[in-house]
């Protein structure tokens, strides 16, 4: 039973927290709406989405977007790395901008989902203003110390104030970062015309799809690049979501296989568990034999043993699989501040693990069981 609970503890952990983390994956982009398209540059990316890469976007892409057919309103933004310093401490963090027109500006606002829980939002014109995410004010990044509104702090060597804290989306790259007005971003990093990533909202009514291709045929005329060649991707929330799926499928899929190591382990042990009882209880299942037990009334006696040996693994590795996958979300959550990690158990989970387990005991227990309902009872009685 040990080598089946820990096989099923390991699997139900394993597909819980995939789960879990599908159900956040898709929240994050269904937040994003429906009617959301972003564009960003291939070639090598480190850290968040736009922070860097050997191919640019730059304002000619956003006005060629913005002209699209199709295309409601659109927006660029700069997301760069960039040294923070305070209470005597330097870390590394992401600055995001905030468009200074309004049109945009509420754009990014509703794409972004950020919502202030302290202090304001930034305003058109502020210039050596920022907001942070809620992690910064309640992890002592700096010395033992959080930051708060009202602090002043050096962004890359320049002064700034924080205004405002933003909730925490669950999206670890947002809640790394801080917020600032793209003009006076611009003249904090030296950058003139590049754009880290372009959102875009659809007319109402449009059909997301041709609008994408749309812009994907506009971007490769002003790009002078071939089909299939692009330099920049176009993508909707429900295609990146797929994609964020299929990558982590394949991965709870690799981390199942190597679980289920575990379970042949105990179905060998089930076997053997079973092999000693036939060999035991000779004497009993001659007496049964001779008073008219047929051989597959003897199969179903071991076979259902077996099951049962499985099931009660099966119900221990739930119990621990459930237990080692709410830590796992507990500790992610405190540590990582980052809800992107959840548990999720749905009751086909449950079920499944249960069925599975028993069959892994049933099927251990097949050879052992054809063994004893073979026994000739003259033989069986001798022992």
């Amino acid at each position: 039973m040990i080598g089946i609970f820990i096989g099923i503890a390991a699997v139900v952990s394993l597909i819980s927290l995939g789960q879990g983390m599908q159900s956040a994956i898709e929240k994050q982009f269904t937040s994003l709406g429906a009617d959301k398209i972003t564009i960003q540059t291939k070639g090598i990316v480190m850290g968040p989405p736009g922070s860097y890469s050997n191919v640019i976007l730059t304002k000619g892409d956003l006005d060629v977007v913005r002209r699209v057919k199709g295309v409601e309103s659109a927006a660029g933004r700069l997301i760069e790395p960039v040294t923070v310093d305070f209470n005597r401490k330097t870390i590394y963090s992401y600055i995001a901008s905030i468009p200074d027109d309004v049109e945009s500006r509420n754009l990014v606002l509703e794409t972004a989902n950020l919502n202030i829980i302290a202090g304001r939002q930034l305003k058109i014109g502020d210039q050596n203003d920022i907001v942070v995410s809620e992690d910064y004010t309640t992890s002592p990044k700096f010395n033992n110390k959080a930051l708060a509104v009202g602090d002043k702090i050096e962004i890359n060597g320049q002064k700034a104030q924080i205004v405002g804290v933003f909730k925490m989306t669950g999206n670890p790259f947002t809640d790394m970062s801080m917020l600032m007005n793209e003009r006076p971003m611009r003249d904090l990093t030296g950058i003139k015309e590049k754009y880290g990533i372009i959102a875009a909202k659809i007319v109402p009514g449009m059909s997301l799809q041709s609008v994408a291709e749309n812009i994907k045929k506009d971007l490769r005329r002003y790009r002078n690049v071939k089909e299939g060649k692009e330099d920049f991707a176009v993508s909707t929330p429900e295609e990146t979501a797929k994609t964020f799926q299929t990558v982590l499928n394949i991965v709870v899929a690799v981390l199942v296989g190597i679980a289920a190591i575990s379970l042949l382990v105990g179905g060998v042990g089930i076997m053997n568990t079973m092999y000693t009882s036939v060999l035991e209880r000779r004497r009993e299942i001659g007496i049964m034999k001779a008073i008219g037990a047929r051989n597959r009334d003897i199969l179903s006696i071991f076979l259902f043993e077996a099951g049962i040996l499985g099931l009660l693994g099966g119900a221990i590795g739930i119990a621990l699989g459930i237990l080692f996958s709410k830590m796992v979300e507990f500790i992610a959550t405190a540590a990582l501040g980052t809800t992107l990690i959840q548990a999720s158990f749905p009751w086909y989970l449950i079920l499944g693990a249960l069925a599975f387990s028993f069959g892994v005991g049933t099927a251990a227990g097949t050879l052992p069981a054809m063994q004893a309902s073979r026994l000739p009872p003259v033989e069986a009685l001798r022992q």
